[in-house]
């Protein structure tokens, strides 16, 4: 068993942000109809890198362990489907511009009328209100418009993006718990809800720790590299191999952390002691520490330091990081066999539950393959009446 068995969950939504989340509920049990276009689908389908079958991996890094159903919305026909589909439904996603699923008769109010239960999520790029709610948007955009790329960088270069889809994904987090959270809601009341998710007020959300600095200390904060604004140390240090290691200490670790770097004198400083001290003397602390930790090969320096309960991390490539022992154990590298393009390596949802199945990444579906045992199954509809609406171009 799994938590979301029983659930069900129609995914009209593109890309990133929304099929991530609906991923996450189909690892986690969820049966996720995942409705694409007729011809070509997702539009991720067709994004770098492809496989040798011709096959995306950017698709199949987001859309694993769902259903596909090709279905035209902008047909009549199309739109009474997708209606009969959301009444069977427990959750609805999606991430068109507002006002488009209205246009469709697929909107919250239109579809709540007809199953009152439905939690409806819309995960759009800046709500379906206020003066932006009109504009598209992608995730370099969002990184850009809440402040976080001119976070990202070393002060003396120009603004840079994080190195993963940051905005993108930790909306799709948020679509994950307004999911949960509308089900939840719905088992204590009996009805859903509909969830205005957007991602600038995801981003907006992330700034906790800068928007604490402005509302204190009336501070815009710059960017600091991998340096942490209010403790010192909390940076990456070239060593004398080239490779480099991040330390992040608080007062405790102080002490060791010099014995180790042989920094006596820093240790015996009072001034330094405590965070506050060190963070007014950061220039001083960072120069005496960045040329001890320049005399020692990284991977030595880091056994000596975690020894002394230091903690510290080798700033690793993301072949380095997916090749590690301990995630190794951790079963975080699966994989699954595709119709295609055969055995290929997959990253597994981290959620670990007592009591339930650490699931396996589903596979994900070929455009269309599960089309007509939907349609069939779950609404009724017989061969020839499918067949019907292939010819015609409404699935």
């Amino acid at each position: 068993m799994r938590p979301l068995d029983g659930i069900t969950v129609v995914d009209f939504s593109r890309v990133l942000a929304g099929p991530f989340a609906t991923q996450i509920l189909a690892d986690l049990g969820a049966d996720v109809i995942k409705v694409e276009r007729p011809g070509g689908g997702d539009e991720s389908r067709s994004f770098e890198p492809r496989l040798p079958a011709g096959e995306s991996a950017y698709y199949f890094a987001f859309n694993r362990g769902k259903k596909s159903v090709t279905l035209n919305l902008r047909t009549t026909r199309g739109q009474e489907i997708a209606r009969a589909l959301a009444c069977r439904a427990d959750v609805v996603v999606e991430n068109f511009m507002p006002g488009t699923m209205d246009k469709y008769g697929l909107g919250y109010e239109a579809l709540a009328a007809l199953n009152p239960g439905l939690v409806y999520v819309s995960s759009t790029g800046f709500g379906q209100s206020g003066p932006y709610s009109d504009r598209k948007g992608y995730d370099t955009v969002f990184q850009a418009l809440s402040g976080i790329m001119s976070l990202t960088g070393h002060p003396d270069t120009p603004p840079a993006k994080v190195g993963i889809p940051v905005s993108d994904l930790t909306s799709g987090l948020w679509i994950v718990i307004s999911a949960l959270t509308g089900l939840m809601e719905r088992r204590r009341g009996g009805r859903g809800g509909h969830v205005d998710l957007a991602m600038m007020d995801v981003q907006a959300s992330l700034l906790a720790l800068a928007a604490a600095r402005i509302f204190a200390l009336d501070e815009d904060p710059g960017r600091t590299g991998t340096a942490h604004p209010g403790r010192v140390p909390s940076s990456a240090f070239q060593c004398a191999d080239g490779g480099w290691l991040h330390i992040s200490g608080s007062d405790q670790h102080w002490g060791p952390l010099c014995e180790v770097l042989g920094l006596g004198e820093l240790a015996a400083d009072p001034e330094l002691t405590a965070n506050e001290g060190r963070v007014a003397q950061r220039e001083r602390v960072t120069a005496a520490l960045a040329e001890a930790i320049g005399r020692r090969p990284r991977n030595e320096l880091a056994e000596a330091l975690r020894a002394v309960d230091v903690p510290v991390g080798e700033v690793k490539s993301a072949r380095e990081a997916l090749s590690d022992p301990h995630l190794g154990a951790r079963g975080m590298v699966g994989h699954f066999d595709h119709p295609t393009e055969g055995r290929f390596s997959a990253l597994r949802t981290p959620l670990r539950l007592d009591g339930a199945d650490y699931p396996e990444p589903g596979v994900p579906p070929l455009l269309g393959a599960d089309t007509e045992d939907v349609l069939a199954d779950l609404l009724g509809l017989d061969r020839d009446e499918i067949a019907r609406l292939h010819d015609e171009g409404t699935i």
